[in-house]
């Protein structure tokens, strides 16, 4: 098992890491991204996660799973040409739940699992 750390300022405090590799899959934590609205924030998580599944020897197309977390649904669409940027040629299995996050000022968390490949 392999234990990827990104530094983000959650981990030490909950105990968790960004990611982890462990039976052929990288299981990739919920993961938040800056920035003043849901467009940024999302683009934002998705470079967190592809910076993880790197060092774990994945990539976005071997994502086979994903789950958004949005507190308002309704910020969901303007997600969408994003999410088809990165997952467009390779569509993973995908769920989207609305609930409240970690700090309001946060607007999706995105959750991966991922084939190892290297």
């Amino acid at each position: 098992m392999k234990r990827i750390h990104s530094g983000g300022e959650f981990e030490a405090k909950l105990g968790y890491c960004r990611a982890v590799v462990a039976g052929g899959f990288v299981h990739v934590a919920g993961t938040v991204g800056q920035g003043d609205d849901v467009v940024t924030q999302c683009r934002d998580a998705l470079r967190v996660i592809r910076d993880a599944l790197e060092q774990a020897g994945s990539d976005m197309a071997h994502v086979v799973r994903v789950t958004y977390m949005l507190p308002d649904r309704a910020e969901f669409a303007p997600c969408f040409p994003v999410l088809s940027e990165t997952f467009g040629a390779n569509p993973p299995a995908a769920t989207m739940i609305e609930c409240g996050l970690i700090d309001p000022k946060y607007r999706i968390e995105i959750e991966v699992t991922a084939l190892v490949v290297a």
